[in-house]
Order: C-alpha cells, then structure tokens, then sequence
C-alpha cells in the first residue's frame, strides 16, 4: 500500500522554498568557516623600512640590488625582496620609474 500526496502548486511553492532557505544557511555555514581562514597569516609581520629611489637612464634592477646587496649575500635575493615591494610581475624598468627599496 502507498500514500499519494497531491502535488498540488503550494506544496512545490514550500518544498522550493524550504531547499532555498536550507542552501543558503548551508552557504553562510561555510563562509564563516573558510572565511577568516583566507584571510588570516603566519603571525605578525614587523614593518620594513623602505627608501624610494628613482630609476636612471640605463639602470637595470639587478644593478640597483647590487648596489643594496651586503658583501656575501645573493643579488637574487634582493631583487626578490625589490619585485615583491613593489608588486612588480618582472623585471623590467623605465628611467624615471620610482621604486621602493628595502633600507638594511
């Protein structure tokens, strides 16, 4: 023996709606879960000390990192510290471009 239940325009109106309501609590549930982790860091970061130099005629970045680079240390290094405070995606520079360089 089974039980019908007619389909009727109200019943599919609220099973719609319950599904809605039950989704986006789901959604809201995740986010506040996921979210605070996509924002959050390894620990508090110390402030850098930065100088702004502007880019001469000829220069290129490895030459401006050398000239920051200690004796023993990799100019690599430098650049990397230079690309990444300056949001650069290369190493490409134009005279009279203004960078940010790390001061030691």
């Amino acid at each position: 023996m089974s039980i019908y239940a007619p389909q009727t325009a109200e019943a599919r109106a609220r099973r719609t709606r319950t599904g809605r309501i039950l989704a986006v609590t789901a959604l809201l549930v995740g986010a506040a879960v996921v979210g605070p982790q996509a924002f959050a860091s390894d620990g508090p970061v110390e402030p850098v000390a930065i100088d702004v130099y502007t880019v001469g005629t000829g220069e290129t970045l490895w030459d401006i990192a050398a000239s920051l680079t200690p004796a023993g240390d990799d100019v690599r290094d430098t650049m990397l510290d230079i690309q990444h405070l300056n949001a650069m995606a290369d190493t490409a520079l134009m005279a009279g471009e203004q960078l940010y360089l790390p001061v030691e």
